[in-house]
C-alpha cells in the first residue's frame, strides 16, 4: 500500500514545472509504482494557452477548480470546462486548453508517465518506457 499527499511531493522530482511556464504538475503515482497508470494534480495558469497532443498516451482529466476552454484541434469543436467536468482524450486528439482562471485538475495517464515529461514542440510526451513500469507485453522480445 502506498499513501502520500500532494503536499509532501512539492519541491521533489515528482513536482514538474513546464519549460513553457504555462503549467505545473505534481505526479503522485508514476510508472515506477508499476500499477499501469499515473495520476497527477496539474495547474494550468490563467491567461495561458497550451497546445497538447498525447500521441503516446490516453488521458482523463477532471477539473476541480478554475475555468478553461478546451478546443479539439481536429474538429474545431470547443468545450467550456469548469469544476466537476471530465474530458477523456481516448482518440489521441490534438487539443488546446485556453485558461481563463487558474485551472486545477486531476489527470490519469495510460500508459503511465515516468515523471519528468514535458511537452515537445508538437505538444507530445515521449513514448512510454516499458522497462520503467514492467509491462511484460511491452518488454518481450519480438
Amino acid at each position: 500500500m502506498i499513501v502520500r499527499s500532494f503536499k509532501e511531493i512539492e519541491g521533489t522530482d515528482r513536482h514538474v514545472k513546464s519549460a513553457s511556464g504555462t503549467w505545473e504538475s505534481k505526479r503522485i503515482v508514476l510508472a515506477r509504482e508499476k500499477v499501469g497508470f499515473s495520476v497527477h494534480e496539474t495547474i494550468l495558469y490563467a491567461g495561458t494557452e497550451t497546445d497538447m497532443w498525447y500521441a503516446n498516451h490516453i488521458e482523463a482529466v477532471v477539473c476541480t477548480r478554475g475555468d478553461a476552454e478546451l478546443t479539439d484541434r481536429e474538429t474545431g469543436k470547443s468545450y467550456h470546462i469548469t469544476p466537476g467536468t471530465m474530458y477523456l482524450l481516448d482518440g489521441h486528439e490534438r487539443h488546446t486548453l485556453k485558461v481563463k482562471e487558474d485551472f486545477h485538475c486531476i489527470c490519469v495517464f495510460n500508459p503511465p508517465v515516468t515523471g519528468r515529461e514535458d511537452h515537445d514542440e508538437n505538444g507530445v510526451y515521449p513514448p512510454p518506457e516499458p522497462e520503467a513500469w514492467g509491462d511484460p507485453q511491452l518488454t518481450e522480445e519480438v
